[in-house]
């Protein structure tokens, strides 16, 4: 039984080339980076050479980037200190991030005396820009607005310029949860300043257990480990070398080729939206997923046309793997927020699945998941 991969993402399949690079590196330069001799000043040094890559990829400081074991301990690092250290007393979100940002709020919360307002939402899971605005034109109470930059379920994408300009202006701070959009969406921190964004290496075909912050070197912050003066002295512990040789190969290639990646994920996925919109009477899609413009080009958010609470399981038992979104859906014991904060009762009960695709799927995949569906709903 052929292996199909449409949830891309959860995580990426690691590319080969970064496979290669990291082995290479295992074998080759194993020293400690905070070691004085050679072998930790070798390791130090291609530490540092992969810092500035980085920097000049997002168009700004090397200083700014720290390494860290995710984007969930990004988002962390950075809602934590915008409270305990910048003196922020207001969040402002919305229902739809992902779990490290809103959990994370909320405990910040319960801890913290600070307020925590969040964004309403139409039916495509658009945020409000003009509450946003209205809510942020005072200026009196030190703000951090939080919103991802692409919704991981809908693959909505963030008008971070419209955000950027009223935090700006109401010298408000902006965090973003970047980690859906590297790789799919430009992001040039000059062009549009975000003080504080995340990533993680294995949602573009890096290795998993490795990410990234980006700060604003205008705010100063302090570690959440302590025990170590690695990361400028922002993150304790030693750097977890052969996996930031993967994310930086990972990254250079995702970044690098990412017009001819884009094209190509593209079309496959309106040829996917072609073949469903062919096939299956009566198919929606949740958010701007279906949309080419407003949503990232690897996510779309499947809603079918009556209730299946174990088409997923089903999926998985031909080899297809894709992740579920409704309440109902094998799997899933609470059911997504996101959807349940955009789609109306009725709609909700539906059963709805993300198809996430990437450079190594194809159109033949698509086809044989387009067979196994109708056969499903055909029963």
């Amino acid at each position: 039984m052929q292996k199909i991969y449409f949830d891309n993402a959860a995580t990426t399949p690691l590319d080969p080339a970064v496979v290669k690079a990291m082995a290479n590196h295992m074998l080759s330069n194993f020293g400690n980076p905070s070691s004085s001799h050679g072998f930790g000043r070798k390791a130090k040094a291609e530490l540092e050479t992969i810092r500035k890559k980085i920097a000049l990829y997002f168009n700004c400081s090397p200083s700014e980037v720290v390494f860290t074991a995710g984007g969930s301990e990004a988002d962390n690092m950075v809602l934590y200190n915008a409270v305990k250290e910048l003196g922020v007393k207001r969040i402002i979100s919305s229902p739809l991030e992902h779990h490290a940002v809103l959990h994370t709020i909320e405990a910040l919360g319960r801890e913290f005396d600070i307020e925590i307002v969040y964004l309403s939402v139409d039916s495509h899971g658009e945020i409000d820009y003009t509450e946003l605005e209205s809510l942020l034109d005072t200026g009196k109470t030190k703000t951090l607005v939080s919103l991802m930059l692409v919704n991981n379920e809908l693959g909505n994408i963030l008008d971070a310029s419209r955000v950027s300009a009223v935090c700006k202006k109401t010298n408000s701070l902006f965090h973003s949860d970047t980690v859906q959009g590297i790789g799919h969406v430009p992001i040039d921190l000059k062009e549009v300043p975000i003080d504080f964004i995340a990533a993680s290496a294995h949602k573009f075909h890096g290795p998993k257990g490795v990410g990234f912050a980006i700060i604003n070197k205008a705010h100063k912050f302090e570690p959440m480990l302590h025990g170590g003066e690695q990361e400028m002295g922002l993150r304790a512990g030693t750097e977890n070398t052969h996996s930031i040789v993967g994310l930086s190969k990972a990254l250079s290639m995702a970044l690098d080729h990412f017009e001819e990646d884009k094209k190509y994920i593209l079309e496959l996925k309106q040829y996917f939206i072609q073949k469903l919109n062919a096939n299956i009477p009566g198919i929606k899609y949740n958010g701007w997923s279906a949309d080419r413009d407003k949503s990232a080009f690897h996510i779309l958010n499947v809603r079918f046309p009556k209730e299946m609470p174990m088409l997923l399981f089903n999926l998985d038992l031909k080899g297809i793997a894709a992740s579920g979104g409704s309440a109902c859906q094998s799997g899933s014991s609470k059911g997504s927020h996101v959807l349940g904060a955009i789609l109306n009762e009725k709609d909700a009960k539906l059963t709805s699945v993300r198809f996430s695709f990437s450079k190594f799927n194809n159109k033949e995949e698509a086809d044989q998941v387009i067979e196994a569906l109708v056969s499903m709903l055909d029963k």
